[in-house]
């Protein structure tokens, strides 16, 4: 009887939830407000909860058999309602065994044989591998149990070999210079959407992870290499001479201190050791990484984000590579204007590091660079790393389902930083174009379509560019104050936890005291695109009457340019992407005439459109 009165409450509040947001609510989400672990205004529900770790890790690099190898352990909450039927842990170095699946073509560099796994321990007990586990792809599970509002200690021993080839997100860049992320035993994340996150790492996707405390000891062969990552380091008084711990510890204040430099380079900077031992922590964060070189150059500053509250921010980069030197002044302006303008939240973080390893990859507290040939280039790649800061690691979003929660928003919130920093390229124009090569396309898909079922193109268009213009949209459509408010109030709400779509869509609508499913329900569940024309332009009684139709199904907002005959002035006006909230898809403007007209536009650089051979109406032919 019990059973059947569950079923039928579950039933009753489902129903609500799923017409009141007037869009496609999944089943797992409808269940989730049912339990009230999620509202439908957007806040956490009152039964909200996850779980966490503290990881305690003794890692040991050598640079001449680059090996990794680490003594590990992790004593993980089960925070949930639920009896844990067994436990699932990532070995994301399991993507270079040459069988497992990848999203990009291998070199037989690259191959190796994964994890190897020498000792588990459960509370101290030695846990009989061959019996007591299952690995597929990279996830492991361990067939133990574990009761809601338990703790449980997990201790391994394994080591891995570091590709000699490319390897995603991380590396050896030369025989003493390391980026080192994906590394260790991680717990998976275990929520109340969908249980275990038993999804592979395979390559594209990223990060989902839950909020942890890291304790970490390093230790690498050669004891002339500096070691950068998450956290804090504890030891500094052990690691440095005593000319280099002071100015270490000494706050720059927002100048550039260059720590390592051309001229100083040769002079003995760490301690004379055989051995030095690097400890970071880091307190309430999702991830853990590294980077190390032996001959980096190493400026950084001291950048006041909040009264008594600085972040040191580092850049450490090969000499060789042009450019990098401004890094630093970068990433501080970088921190500065999302601390104070956009999303106006102060930077969360006691670090950063921006480290010239290759491509462009963020970790908390740390991105991966590599060097680039422009200053423009440095100005994005740096910003757009650091954005991520907020999500996905400040905002614990689920990367590997939906990417455009995290990507998106790095590519929108540095658009203007990056414009007025680069010279010659407007970020937003960009975006703008890059979208419009794909939409409407086979390969432009709803964009709440799950990021780990999509390959490229199609990812990266409804994770970055697809996704930054429905925030820009959006931005249109409640005006930049109050689409601020709703951003605040979003970080505030969900910063530290695990938000999914619905409580981004949710907490906007209840902010904005706005429903704005007739926005949410095209651009982010519908295949379509967007395009505007302009179907018939009158004249009757000297006054302009101009019919624009939305043909496409995506909203957004409409600029008019009028051009008169004999003169350069024209009259503009600008019309929000709101006016299409009432369903309609035809608009007439009845506009004043001020001379003879030569043509009408419709549009700009900034407001995507597929099609815009419907967009100039000539009357002066």
């Amino acid at each position: 009887m019990k059973k059947i009165l569950l079923a039928v409450l579950i039933v009753f509040f489902a129903i609500p939830v799923y017409s009141q947001n007037g869009m496609h609510v999944p089943l797992e989400f409808q269940k989730a407000f049912a339990k009230s672990t999620r509202s439908t205004d957007g806040n956490p529900g009152t039964n909200y909860w996850q779980n966490h770790s503290e990881y305690k890790i003794d890692a040991e690099l050598s640079t001449a058999t680059r090996t990794l190898k680490g003594h590990e352990t992790i004593t993980y909450y089960n925070e949930s309602p639920d009896t844990l039927k067994y436990l699932l842990v990532r070995l994301y170095q399991d993507i270079n065994k040459p069988e497992n699946s990848k999203d990009w073509d291998y070199s037989k560099e690259s191959f190796t044989d994964g994890v190897k796994i020498n000792l588990i321990k459960i509370n101290g007990a030695e846990l009989d591998i061959s019996k007591n586990t299952e690995r597929s792809g990279t996830n492991l599970k361990i067939k133990q149990s574990l009761n809601p509002n338990e703790k449980i200690e997990l201790h391994f021993d394994w080591s891995f070999e570091i590709p000699k080839g490319p390897s995603p997100r991380m590396g050896r860049y030369d025989s003493t210079t390391y980026m080192i992320a994906y590394w260790y035993p991680q717990m998976a994340v275990y929520d109340d959407i969908d249980g275990w996150d038993n999804v592979n790492y395979t390559g594209q996707v990223e990060f989902y992870n839950d909020f942890s405390n890291y304790d970490v000891n390093i230790n690498i062969d050669n004891p002339n290499c500096i070691v950068w990552a998450t956290g804090q380091l504890q030891n500094p008084e052990d690691i440095f001479t005593v000319k280099y711990y002071g100015l270490y510890i000494l706050k720059s204040e927002g100048k550039i201190t260059s720590f390592i430099n051309a001229e100083n380079k040769s002079e003995r900077i760490l301690a004379d050791k055989n051995k030095i031992t690097w400890h970071y922590k880091a307190d309430y964060v999702p991830d853990f990484a590294f980077s190390l070189s032996d001959h980096y150059f190493w400026d950084f500053t001291d950048l006041q984000v909040e009264p008594n509250r600085f972040v040191r921010i580092n850049a450490a980069y090969n000499p060789a590579s042009e450019g990098f030197n401004q890094v630093c002044g970068i990433a501080k302006d970088a921190i500065k204007y999302l601390s104070t303008e956009l999303p106006g939240v102060p930077f969360p973080y006691p670090s950063m590091t921006a480290f010239n390893g290759s491509g462009g990859m963020e970790f908390p507290m740390m991105v991966n660079d590599s060097k680039n040939e422009k200053h423009s280039s440095d100005v994005y790649l740096t910003s757009h790393e650091i954005s991520h800061t907020y999500f996905p690691f400040y905002m614990g979003t689920n990367e590997r389902k939906y990417a455009w929660m995290d990507e998106g928003w790095a590519v929108y919130l540095p658009q203007e930083f990056q414009t007025k920093n680069s010279d010659s390229v407007d970020s937003r124009e960009r975006i703008v174009k890059r979208y419009l090569d794909y939409a409407g396309t086979l390969f432009d898909v709803p964009i709440m379509v799950q990021s780990y079922q999509l390959k490229s193109p199609s990812y990266r268009v409804a994770a970055y560019q697809k996704a930054a213009c429905t925030y820009d949209i959006l931005k249109d459509i409640l005006g930049k104050d109050l689409f601020t408010k709703c951003l605040k109030e979003y970080i505030k709400r969900w910063n530290g936890k695990h938000p999914t779509p619905y409580d981004f869509f949710n907490t906007f609508k209840n902010v904005s005291d706005q429903n704005l499913d007739w926005f949410f329900n095209p651009w982010y569940f519908e295949f379509g695109y967007p395009d505007l024309g302009i179907s018939e332009v009158k004249i009757e009684n000297g006054r302009l009457k101009i019919i624009v139709e939305k043909i496409g199904n995506y909203p957004v907002p409409i600029y008019i340019k009028i051009k008169y005959v004999g003169n350069d002035e024209t009259d503009e006006f600008y019309e929000s992407t709101k006016a299409w909230s009432n369903g309609i898809t035809r608009i007439t403007f009845d506009k004043q005439m001020y001379g003879k007209v030569d043509y009408i536009s419709l549009g700009n650089k900034y407001i995507p459109d597929i099609n815009t051979d419907n967009n100039i109406f000539y009357l002066n032919k």
